[in-house]
């Protein structure tokens, strides 16, 4: 088979892989152990504290445009959302908000733990501080709340921007999430197990076929009958006389040819 086109038969593939189902298993379980415990270990947990505001405006200015909006205006009041997002920001705010605070960050860093999102077909908007430290995400998010507002109002002439609600401190971690995780891990234990079985399949497949058990044979040939097995005397554990003086013979008769 060396020499000639490799014929794939897929429900011998199927019954390979399907063989060392236990084993494909077993791979994926302790992989997914690893990654539970490599996410117990050495992922710090995140928590999320929110506030949410609603853009309340009549008519309000931005540089030279004018705008006269209602709920119902949603383009914009999205207009407005980014406006402000862009405040909040701005090293300006950033930088008020970490003195306010006394959190122990540069702008940027702060910049990074800040997001924020719109509620669709509202003019309300949400903002999202991640932190390792659930109190402290509750501290910088009503922070903001408190300065944003003042912030806006010294920029954009006729806002009105008012807080719907406070942050709390978040009783659970936003991430990781174990199961998450311990699943990916199972997922790709098992991949690669099935992997690993295909590419031996193959490659049994290229250098002829082994056959390993009279199961296999079986499988492979259901309609012969195995009649007679020959054990290998090299493999067992009680190697008597036929083992000792066979291959003795045989190891003299390769002295002799020497």
């Amino acid at each position: 088979m060396n020499n000639k086109e490799l014929d794939i038969d897929l429900l011998s593939l199927i019954q390979a892989v399907w063989r060392k189902s236990l084993v494909i298993i077993l791979i994926a379980i302790i992989m997914a152990s690893l990654f539970f415990a490599g996410t117990l270990l050495l992922i710090t947990p995140t928590y999320d504290a929110t506030v949410s505001m609603y853009v309340n405006n009549s008519s309000f200015s931005f540089g030279l445009e004018r705008f006269s909006i209602s709920a119902s205006e949603v383009s914009a009041s999205n207009y407005l959302v980014n406006s402000y997002v862009f405040i909040l920001k701005s090293r300006t705010t950033l930088e008020d908000i970490i003195a306010t605070s006394g959190v122990p960050y540069t702008a940027k860093a702060l910049s990074g733990m800040i997001s924020t999102n719109v509620v669709p077909n509202t003019a309300a908007f949400n903002i999202k501080v991640t932190s390792t430290s659930p109190t402290e995400a509750e501290l910088i998010a009503n922070t903001i709340a408190k300065i944003l507002p003042e912030r806006i109002s010294e920029i954009i002439d006729g806002s009105n921007v008012r807080i719907v609600d406070f942050a709390i401190v978040p009783a659970q971690r936003s991430a990781p999430s174990y199961t998450k995780n311990t699943v990916v891990g199972f997922l790709v234990g098992g991949f690669l197990a099935v992997v690993f079985v295909i590419i031996k399949f193959l490659i049994d497949q290229r250098n002829d076929v082994v056959i390993h058990s009279a199961d296999e044979l079986r499988s492979m040939y259901p309609d012969i009958t195995v009649l007679a097995l020959i054990p290998d005397m090299r493999l067992s554990e009680k190697k008597g006389y036929y083992y000792s003086s066979y291959y003795g013979e045989d190891k003299k008769k390769q002295k002799g040819a020497e």
